[in-house]
């Protein structure tokens, strides 16, 4: 190395590197925020709306699975587009269009309006995980992702447990539909602050110093703004991602019983007053939101201490499905209402545990492409979140509110079976067909 190249490496060194990363992260908390604002007010404010439409529970289920179906079939789209256009571009786009039908929910008139409202709701917000999960591949180290997923899922669940207060203080004192259009707001502000501040990649980033530059790059290398041809032919080829789709079905379906139905079920059922079920209905979502912190902390923290990613990534995962599953169970079956919203906070947390962990192996697995390859997986926790309403809908309707919970904690053991099969160290650019 030549005098010169050295004092300048010294240069590099002494200067205290910028934390851009850092801000990008937290936008991106924040949108998790507004998605899961916009997505769960539907659910507090179905009682004002069944009676305003005079439908029915089964009817219900129906439009809170609208907004999954729509989910669910353009979670891959969504991710390409982000891998084509850049998340800068494709997250502002995606974001302006589901805050318009957020708004848009607001002036639906009957059942089949709303469905179709919610459904293209979904279609908007399909690519915000994906997007989002390749905005920070180019930002964020391998040794902060599970951090990283773990502090934005963080975020979507207090976003959530937020709403049902929020929703039924604006409801009550200006109509169920005034929610909606202030949610709207909220996300076409957001948009406008992320197209002037993002960008793609590190290096385009006018306020990213070079020691910065010098961290982020040494950890992931560096990798030019350019679009190229997803491999979705070793995308599709990688058997871990399958299991992990399989793992997150059973996730998706577990968390929209708590998403979409669980401030019914507290009135309905348990015997809440509106205004209880907007407190009550918040609690085991604020218990989620710091079993998304505890979860990507603890599979970083196991990674750093341990080297071994593989363990790192299971036993966590695993171990928040069965917690899940311990709580499920008696929340069902208790007679007392209050501890049957007590358990749903354990269920809630152990689900929770789970999720920074699993949005941290498309980021292991997929590199680059990570937002196709978090497209895939999320098509499947989508599908099995679009199946949850419909499934919980008859089944409360015929056989009342024990079965479903029970179902749910069923599949939840079927999930921590699968994450001891995941491998976070087989790369798709390694698939194999075997």
């Amino acid at each position: 190395m030549s005098i010169a190249a050295s004092q300048t490496a010294s240069a590099v060194q002494s200067v205290r590197p910028t934390r851009i990363r850092h801000v990008v992260l937290w936008l991106t908390v924040a949108v998790y925020m507004i998605t899961y604002m916009d997505r769960t007010a539907i659910a507090s404010a179905i009682p004002f709306i069944q009676k305003e439409f005079g439908i029915s529970t089964v009817t219900v289920g129906w439009i809170l699975s609208s907004f999954s179906c729509g989910h669910a079939l353009f979670q891959v789209p969504g991710g390409w587009l982000g891998d084509r256009l850049g998340p800068r571009r494709a997250l502002t786009a995606i974001v302006c269009w589901w805050s318009f039908f957020t708004a848009m929910t607001a002036m639906s008139w009957n059942a089949v309006s709303m469905v179709l409202t919610r459904f293209l709701f979904g279609v908007g917000e399909a690519g915000a995980f994906p997007i989002a999960t390749r905005s920070l591949s180019r930002w964020i180290l391998p040794s902060e992702r599970g951090y990283a997923q773990g502090v934005t899922h963080a975020g979507s669940r207090l976003g959530a447990s937020l709403t049902p207060p929020l929703v039924v203080a604006l409801t009550v004192a200006y109509g169920w539909r005034s929610p909606f259009f202030v949610f709207a707001a909220i996300g076409i502000a957001w948009a406008v602050v992320w197209f002037f501040y993002y960008r793609d990649t590190p290096s385009e980033h006018s306020s990213v110093n070079q020691a910065e530059l010098s961290i982020i790059h040494d950890a992931i290398g560096k990798r030019s703004g350019t679009t190229r041809s997803v491999p979705w032919r070793a995308i599709l080829a990688c058997r871990t991602l399958w299991i992990m789709s399989a793992m997150y079905f059973c996730y998706g379906y577990c968390i929209n019983v708590y998403l979409a139905w669980f401030p019914s079920y507290l009135s309905d059922h348990r015997g809440f007053s509106m205004k209880q079920m907007g407190l009550y209905a918040s609690l085991p979502l604020l218990c989620g939101t710091v079993g998304d912190l505890c979860g990507g902390w603890f599979s970083d923290l196991w990674f750093k201490n341990t080297g071994n990613l593989r363990t790192a990534r299971r036993a966590v995962g695993s171990a928040g499905f069965l917690i899940a599953a311990t709580g499920i169970i008696p929340s069902a079956l208790t007679d007392n209402p209050y501890m049957s919203v007590l358990f749903s906070c354990v269920a809630v947390f152990g689900l929770e545990l789970t999720v920074g962990v699993s949005w941290a192996l498309p980021l292991d697995i997929g590199a680059e492409y990570a937002g196709s390859v978090s497209a895939v997986m999320n098509t499947c926790g989508n599908t099995g979140a679009a199946v949850s309403p419909v499934v919980m809908g008859y089944m409360a309707h015929s056989y009342g509110w024990n079965q479903p919970f029970l179902l749910a904690a069923s599949l939840c053991v079927v999930a921590a079976v699968l994450y001891m099969r995941i491998d976070a160290t087989r790369h798709v650019a390694f698939a194999e067909l075997s």
